[in-house]
Protein backbone atom coordinates (compact mmCIF):
# COMPACT_ATOMS: atom_id res chain seq x y z
CA UNK A 1 0.00 0.00 0.00
CA UNK A 2 1.33 3.62 -0.75
CA UNK A 3 1.74 5.81 1.85
CA UNK A 4 1.07 9.07 -0.32
CA UNK A 5 -0.84 11.40 1.08
CA UNK A 6 -1.05 14.13 -1.05
CA UNK A 7 -4.09 15.79 -3.22
CA UNK A 8 -3.12 18.47 -5.74
CA UNK A 9 -6.45 20.30 -6.97
CA UNK A 10 -6.33 21.84 -10.43
CA UNK A 11 -8.72 24.67 -10.60
CA UNK A 12 -9.71 24.15 -7.02
CA UNK A 13 -11.09 27.90 -6.73
CA UNK A 14 -14.84 27.12 -7.13
CA UNK A 15 -17.44 25.86 -5.23
CA UNK A 16 -16.22 21.30 -6.05
CA UNK A 17 -13.15 22.66 -5.33
CA UNK A 18 -13.45 24.13 -2.22
CA UNK A 19 -15.00 21.46 -0.66
CA UNK A 20 -12.63 18.81 -2.01
CA UNK A 21 -10.09 21.10 -0.33
CA UNK A 22 -11.59 20.71 2.91
CA UNK A 23 -12.82 17.54 2.85
CA UNK A 24 -8.89 16.00 2.28
CA UNK A 25 -7.80 18.20 4.57
CA UNK A 26 -9.89 16.73 7.68
CA UNK A 27 -8.75 13.93 6.52
CA UNK A 28 -5.07 13.91 7.04
CA UNK A 29 -3.82 14.84 3.49
CA UNK A 30 -1.41 17.48 2.60
CA UNK A 31 -3.61 19.47 0.04
CA UNK A 32 -2.90 21.84 -3.05
CA UNK A 33 -4.07 23.70 -5.12
CA UNK A 34 -3.09 25.24 -8.51
CA UNK A 35 -5.46 28.03 -9.67
CA UNK A 36 -5.60 31.59 -11.62
CA UNK A 37 -5.91 33.34 -8.21
CA UNK A 38 -5.73 31.71 -4.35
CA UNK A 39 -8.71 31.01 -2.62
CA UNK A 40 -7.74 31.66 0.85
CA UNK A 41 -9.91 28.69 2.17
CA UNK A 42 -7.26 28.00 4.73
CA UNK A 43 -3.97 28.43 5.71
CA UNK A 44 -3.58 24.85 5.96
CA UNK A 45 -4.03 24.62 2.30
CA UNK A 46 -1.28 25.20 0.25
CA UNK A 47 -1.69 27.22 -3.15
CA UNK A 48 0.61 27.51 -6.69
CA UNK A 49 -0.48 30.19 -9.30
CA UNK A 50 -1.26 28.80 -12.90
CA UNK A 51 -3.10 30.47 -15.38
CA UNK A 52 -4.09 27.42 -17.33
CA UNK A 53 -2.66 27.89 -20.29
CA UNK A 54 0.88 27.07 -19.39
CA UNK A 55 3.48 24.46 -18.04
CA UNK A 56 5.80 25.64 -15.61
CA UNK A 57 7.24 25.62 -11.80
CA UNK A 58 4.37 24.20 -10.44
CA UNK A 59 3.96 21.10 -12.17
CA UNK A 60 6.79 19.68 -9.79
CA UNK A 61 4.29 20.07 -7.18
CA UNK A 62 2.65 16.42 -9.02
CA UNK A 63 5.65 14.54 -7.76
CA UNK A 64 4.55 12.08 -4.95
CA UNK A 65 0.54 13.35 -4.90
CA UNK A 66 -1.61 10.72 -4.32
CA UNK A 67 -3.70 12.13 -7.00
CA UNK A 68 -4.26 15.06 -9.19
CA UNK A 69 -8.32 16.08 -9.46
CA UNK A 70 -8.90 18.24 -12.18
CA UNK A 71 -11.56 20.69 -11.73
CA UNK A 72 -11.06 23.60 -14.13
CA UNK A 73 -13.28 25.14 -16.45
CA UNK A 74 -15.42 28.36 -17.01
CA UNK A 75 -18.81 27.79 -15.90
CA UNK A 76 -21.19 26.73 -18.26
CA UNK A 77 -23.63 28.96 -16.15
CA UNK A 78 -23.64 32.00 -18.67
CA UNK A 79 -25.31 32.29 -22.34
CA UNK A 80 -23.82 30.53 -25.04
CA UNK A 81 -22.51 32.94 -27.45
CA UNK A 82 -19.64 32.16 -29.45
CA UNK A 83 -17.20 34.04 -27.35
CA UNK A 84 -18.40 31.90 -23.82
CA UNK A 85 -18.51 28.66 -25.77
CA UNK A 86 -14.58 29.36 -26.94
CA UNK A 87 -13.55 30.02 -23.20
CA UNK A 88 -15.86 26.75 -22.32
CA UNK A 89 -13.88 24.62 -24.70
CA UNK A 90 -10.23 26.21 -24.37
CA UNK A 91 -10.36 26.46 -20.02
CA UNK A 92 -11.41 22.40 -20.09
CA UNK A 93 -8.98 20.94 -23.55
CA UNK A 94 -6.02 23.19 -22.64
CA UNK A 95 -6.09 22.65 -19.25
CA UNK A 96 -6.72 18.58 -19.12
CA UNK A 97 -3.57 18.55 -22.08
CA UNK A 98 -1.38 20.87 -20.01
CA UNK A 99 -2.20 18.58 -17.38
CA UNK A 100 -1.28 15.42 -18.97
CA UNK A 101 2.27 16.89 -20.15
CA UNK A 102 2.98 17.63 -16.53
CA UNK A 103 2.15 14.36 -15.31
CA UNK A 104 4.63 12.95 -18.37
CA UNK A 105 7.21 15.09 -17.09
CA UNK A 106 7.24 13.32 -13.05
CA UNK A 107 9.94 11.29 -11.61
CA UNK A 108 7.08 10.01 -9.63
CA UNK A 109 3.97 11.11 -10.96
CA UNK A 110 0.32 10.84 -8.77
CA UNK A 111 -1.15 7.55 -8.44
CA UNK A 112 -4.62 8.63 -9.93
CA UNK A 113 -5.87 11.44 -12.30
CA UNK A 114 -9.20 12.10 -11.64
CA UNK A 115 -10.76 14.41 -14.48
CA UNK A 116 -14.20 16.53 -14.34
CA UNK A 117 -16.62 15.94 -16.64
CA UNK A 118 -20.44 16.09 -16.29
CA UNK A 119 -23.72 13.79 -16.24
CA UNK A 120 -25.07 16.28 -19.43
CA UNK A 121 -23.29 14.16 -21.88
CA UNK A 122 -26.05 11.52 -22.10
CA UNK A 123 -28.81 12.31 -24.62
CA UNK A 124 -31.70 14.32 -23.23
CA UNK A 125 -33.48 10.94 -21.36
CA UNK A 126 -37.71 10.99 -20.59
CA UNK A 127 -37.86 6.52 -21.52
CA UNK A 128 -35.03 5.52 -19.65
CA UNK A 129 -32.46 6.14 -17.54
CA UNK A 130 -28.33 6.09 -18.43
CA UNK A 131 -25.45 4.70 -16.97
CA UNK A 132 -21.93 3.82 -17.69
CA UNK A 133 -22.48 0.58 -19.86
CA UNK A 134 -25.78 1.43 -21.83
CA UNK A 135 -26.39 5.21 -21.78
CA UNK A 136 -26.69 7.18 -24.97
CA UNK A 137 -24.76 9.82 -25.30
CA UNK A 138 -26.62 12.68 -26.74
CA UNK A 139 -25.71 16.21 -29.35
CA UNK A 140 -25.38 19.59 -28.90
CA UNK A 141 -23.00 22.24 -27.73
CA UNK A 142 -22.98 20.68 -23.95
CA UNK A 143 -22.10 17.07 -24.96
CA UNK A 144 -19.73 18.27 -27.37
CA UNK A 145 -18.17 20.05 -24.52
CA UNK A 146 -17.98 16.75 -22.91
CA UNK A 147 -17.10 14.72 -25.34
CA UNK A 148 -14.16 16.60 -26.27
CA UNK A 149 -13.05 17.06 -22.72
CA UNK A 150 -13.00 13.48 -21.89
CA UNK A 151 -10.89 12.64 -25.58
CA UNK A 152 -8.47 14.96 -24.49
CA UNK A 153 -8.14 13.49 -20.71
CA UNK A 154 -8.19 9.57 -22.89
CA UNK A 155 -5.41 10.77 -25.20
CA UNK A 156 -3.08 11.48 -22.59
CA UNK A 157 -0.24 9.07 -22.52
CA UNK A 158 -0.13 8.24 -18.56
CA UNK A 159 1.40 4.85 -18.19
CA UNK A 160 1.58 4.98 -14.67
CA UNK A 161 -1.35 7.02 -13.57
CA UNK A 162 -4.77 5.73 -13.46
CA UNK A 163 -7.22 7.48 -14.92
CA UNK A 164 -10.74 8.37 -13.79
CA UNK A 165 -13.60 10.30 -15.74
CA UNK A 166 -16.16 11.81 -13.38
CA UNK A 167 -18.94 12.62 -14.80
CA UNK A 168 -20.81 14.46 -12.09
CA UNK A 169 -24.56 15.28 -11.75
CA UNK A 170 -26.34 18.52 -10.12
CA UNK A 171 -24.04 19.01 -6.33
CA UNK A 172 -26.38 19.76 -3.85
CA UNK A 173 -24.93 21.64 -1.18
CA UNK A 174 -25.83 24.70 1.42
CA UNK A 175 -23.92 27.21 -0.46
CA UNK A 176 -22.07 27.62 -3.75
CA UNK A 177 -24.50 25.44 -5.51
CA UNK A 178 -27.86 25.28 -7.62
CA UNK A 179 -29.19 24.05 -3.98
CA UNK A 180 -29.37 28.21 -2.67
CA UNK A 181 -30.57 29.07 -6.17
CA UNK A 182 -33.84 26.64 -6.07
CA UNK A 183 -34.34 27.49 -2.37
CA UNK A 184 -34.71 30.89 -3.48
CA UNK A 185 -37.44 30.82 -6.18
CA UNK A 186 -39.43 28.61 -3.96
CA UNK A 187 -39.23 31.21 -1.20
CA UNK A 188 -40.51 33.45 -3.84
CA UNK A 189 -43.57 31.62 -4.85
CA UNK A 190 -42.25 30.27 -7.79
CA UNK A 191 -42.16 26.81 -6.91
CA UNK A 192 -43.55 24.91 -9.26
CA UNK A 193 -42.67 22.68 -11.83
CA UNK A 194 -40.37 24.20 -14.64
CA UNK A 195 -41.60 23.50 -18.26
CA UNK A 196 -43.38 20.54 -18.16
CA UNK A 197 -42.00 19.29 -15.34
CA UNK A 198 -41.47 15.75 -16.66
CA UNK A 199 -37.36 16.25 -17.23
CA UNK A 200 -35.37 14.18 -14.38
CA UNK A 201 -32.71 15.68 -12.35
CA UNK A 202 -30.05 13.65 -11.39
CA UNK A 203 -28.75 15.11 -8.27
CA UNK A 204 -25.84 14.25 -5.60
CA UNK A 205 -25.58 15.49 -2.07
CA UNK A 206 -21.77 16.99 -1.69
CA UNK A 207 -20.95 14.70 0.86
CA UNK A 208 -21.56 11.59 -1.31
CA UNK A 209 -19.43 14.17 -3.81
CA UNK A 210 -16.55 13.99 -1.94
CA UNK A 211 -17.08 10.33 -0.36
CA UNK A 212 -17.14 9.22 -4.18
CA UNK A 213 -13.83 10.93 -5.29
CA UNK A 214 -11.95 9.96 -2.05
CA UNK A 215 -13.51 6.22 -2.43
CA UNK A 216 -12.40 6.21 -6.43
CA UNK A 217 -8.95 7.50 -5.08
CA UNK A 218 -8.50 4.68 -2.81
CA UNK A 219 -9.50 1.80 -4.87
CA UNK A 220 -6.88 0.77 -7.07
CA UNK A 221 -8.60 -1.38 -9.12
CA UNK A 222 -11.27 1.62 -10.38
CA UNK A 223 -10.75 3.49 -13.44
CA UNK A 224 -12.38 4.90 -16.41
CA UNK A 225 -16.15 6.72 -16.40
CA UNK A 226 -18.06 7.21 -13.30
CA UNK A 227 -21.44 8.70 -13.01
CA UNK A 228 -21.30 10.67 -9.61
CA UNK A 229 -25.18 10.80 -9.13
CA UNK A 230 -27.59 9.57 -6.56
CA UNK A 231 -29.11 6.44 -7.38
CA UNK A 232 -32.47 8.04 -7.15
CA UNK A 233 -32.98 10.77 -9.55
CA UNK A 234 -36.21 12.31 -9.53
CA UNK A 235 -38.38 14.42 -11.96
CA UNK A 236 -38.12 18.20 -12.11
CA UNK A 237 -42.14 18.42 -10.49
CA UNK A 238 -41.05 16.20 -7.56
CA UNK A 239 -38.13 18.10 -6.90
CA UNK A 240 -39.99 21.00 -6.77
CA UNK A 241 -42.55 19.75 -4.61
CA UNK A 242 -40.37 18.47 -2.34
CA UNK A 243 -38.31 21.54 -1.79
CA UNK A 244 -41.58 23.51 -0.77
CA UNK A 245 -42.92 20.55 1.53
CA UNK A 246 -39.97 19.98 3.33
CA UNK A 247 -39.30 24.16 3.38
CA UNK A 248 -42.87 24.21 4.39
CA UNK A 249 -43.49 26.89 1.47
CA UNK A 250 -47.21 26.26 0.14
CA UNK A 251 -47.36 28.66 -2.72
CA UNK A 252 -45.69 26.95 -5.84
CA UNK A 253 -46.78 28.65 -8.98
CA UNK A 254 -45.40 26.79 -12.43
CA UNK A 255 -42.96 28.64 -14.92
CA UNK A 256 -43.69 27.74 -18.25
CA UNK A 257 -41.18 26.84 -21.03
CA UNK A 258 -41.51 30.15 -22.19
CA UNK A 259 -41.03 31.89 -19.03
CA UNK A 260 -37.74 29.79 -18.26
CA UNK A 261 -36.09 30.54 -21.72
CA UNK A 262 -37.19 34.39 -20.65
CA UNK A 263 -35.62 34.21 -17.36
CA UNK A 264 -32.62 32.32 -18.35
CA UNK A 265 -32.14 35.11 -20.87
CA UNK A 266 -32.94 37.48 -18.55
CA UNK A 267 -30.23 36.20 -16.20
CA UNK A 268 -27.55 35.73 -18.78
CA UNK A 269 -28.13 31.88 -18.50
CA UNK A 270 -29.55 29.04 -20.51
CA UNK A 271 -32.56 27.49 -20.07
CA UNK A 272 -31.17 24.00 -21.62
CA UNK A 273 -29.64 24.06 -17.49
CA UNK A 274 -33.14 23.29 -15.85
CA UNK A 275 -34.95 21.94 -19.20
CA UNK A 276 -32.57 19.31 -20.31
CA UNK A 277 -33.87 15.52 -18.55
CA UNK A 278 -30.78 14.68 -16.93
CA UNK A 279 -31.58 10.59 -16.12
CA UNK A 280 -28.18 9.55 -15.10
CA UNK A 281 -27.67 6.13 -12.46
CA UNK A 282 -23.90 6.00 -11.06
CA UNK A 283 -23.98 1.47 -11.66
CA UNK A 284 -20.11 1.36 -11.71
CA UNK A 285 -19.91 2.83 -8.27
CA UNK A 286 -23.02 0.63 -6.81
CA UNK A 287 -21.39 -2.13 -8.27
CA UNK A 288 -17.84 -1.96 -7.02
CA UNK A 289 -19.43 -1.19 -3.77
CA UNK A 290 -19.64 2.44 -2.61
CA UNK A 291 -22.80 3.33 -0.43
CA UNK A 292 -24.58 6.64 -0.72
CA UNK A 293 -24.81 8.28 2.91
CA UNK A 294 -27.52 10.21 0.95
CA UNK A 295 -28.94 7.98 -1.52
CA UNK A 296 -33.04 9.40 -1.88
CA UNK A 297 -34.06 13.03 -2.09
CA UNK A 298 -35.98 13.47 1.16
CA UNK A 299 -32.60 12.41 2.98
CA UNK A 300 -30.68 15.07 1.32
CA UNK A 301 -33.08 18.14 1.80
CA UNK A 302 -33.47 17.19 5.99
CA UNK A 303 -30.01 17.81 5.82
CA UNK A 304 -29.60 20.85 3.40
CA UNK A 305 -32.43 22.50 5.35
CA UNK A 306 -31.24 22.31 9.00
Amino acid sequence: MDSRKKIVIAGGSGFLGEAMAKYFLAKGYEVLIIARQNPQYSEKIQYAQWDGKTLSTWAKQLENATALINMAGKSVNCRYNEANKRQIYDSRLHTTRILGEAIGQCQNPPLVWLNSSSATIYRHALDRPMDEPKGEIGTGFSVDVCQQWEAEFNNASTPHTRKVILRTAIVLGKSGSVFPYLLHIVRLGWGGRQGNGKQMFSWIHLEDFNRAVHYLIDNEALSGVFNLSSPNPVSNQMLMQSLRQKGKFWLGLPAETWMVRLGAWLIGSEAELLLKSRWVLPTRLLESGFQFNYPNLDLALDELLT
